[in-house]
C-alpha cells in the first residue's frame, strides 16, 4: 500500500526503507516524541517530506491530487474535531464534505452501536465527554468507508476495557471489508493482539518491524 525510501522530514523523521501492506493492520508505536504522528501526516499528504520518495498504490504522493488521496486515505487526529449540533449531525457532516450519499437513521445508530456510544441521533454533540467524542468521530470515519484509515492514537480518552472493544470491532470491520487500517497506539498489549505487523519509531527512525500474521 505504501512505501517510504530515504525520506527526511526535518529533523523529525528519517526512515531509510518502509513498507506498509495493503489489508493488514498496521501498528506504529514509540515513545512520546518519536515521530509517529508525523508519520501519519507524511501518509496523508498533509506535509511533504524534505527529501526521498513515499509512493501509494505504487504511484507518487507528489503526483496524487490531495484532495483525491484524503477521499480513500482518512486522518483521525487524537483530538478530532466535533462541530457544533447534533450527534447525527456530526455523524452526517465527513459525507457532507466528501459529497458522499447520506445514510439513514437506522445506519447512524448502528454505528453509535458499534463504537459504544449509548447515545441519542438529536443529542448535543458539544455536551459529550472526550472519550465519547472520540468515539462519535470514530464513527464519522467508519461512515466514510475509506480505502485507509490513519488513526492517531484513536483509544487514548478511553478505559483499557472500552478501548479493547472498540478497537476489536474496527479491527473486525477493516478486515471484513478489505480495508487498511495504520493505527498510532500507546497499547503494547493492542498492538501484540490486533496487528498484522507493528513498526516501532524511536528519535524519528524505525528501529524494529514486527510481523505478527494475524489474522
Amino acid at each position: 500500500m505504501y512505501k517510504l525510501k530515504e525520506v527526511k522530514y526535518k529533523d523529525i523523521l528519517d526512515i531509510d526503507n518502509l513498507h506498509i501492506p495493503k489489508h493488514n493492520i498496521t501498528c506504529i508505536v514509540g515513545e512520546s516524541g518519536s515521530g509517529k504522528t508525523t508519520l501519519l501526516r507524511l501518509l496523508n499528504k498533509l506535509i511533504s517530506p524534505n527529501r526521498g520518495e513515499i509512493t501509494y498504490k505504487e504511484k507518487s504522493l507528489e503526483a496524487i491530487d490531495p484532495i483525491k488521496l484524503r477521499r480513500e486515505v482518512i486522518m483521525l487526529p487524537q483530538t478530532p474535531a466535533i462541530f457544533s449540533g447534533s450527534v447525527k449531525e456530526n455523524l452526517l457532516i465527513g459525507l457532507k464534505f466528501s459529497e458522499k450519499t447520506f445514510v439513514s437513521d437506522k445506519e447512524l445508530s448502528s454505528i453509535l452501536k458499534t463504537v459504544k456510544l449509548n447515545k441519542e441521533l438529536e443529542e448535543d454533540a458539544g455536551k459529550l465527554s472526550g472519550g465519547e467524542k472520540q468515539r462519535l468521530a470514530l464513527g464519522r470515519i467508519m461512515l466514510l468507508e475509506p480505502e485507509v484509515y490513519l488513526l492517531d492514537e484513536p483509544s487514548s480518552a478511553l478505559d483499557e476495557e472500552t478501548e479493547q472493544m472498540i478497537i476489536k470491532k474496527l479491527v473486525d470491520h477493516t478486515r471484513r471489508n478489505h480495508k487498511t487500517l495504520i493505527m498510532v497506539t500507546h497499547s503494547k498489549k493492542i498492538a501484540k493482539e490486533f496487528a498484522n505487523k507493528i513498526i516501532k519509531v524511536k528519535d524519528g527512525k524505525v528501529v524494529k518491524e514486527g510481523e505478527y500474521g494475524n489474522q
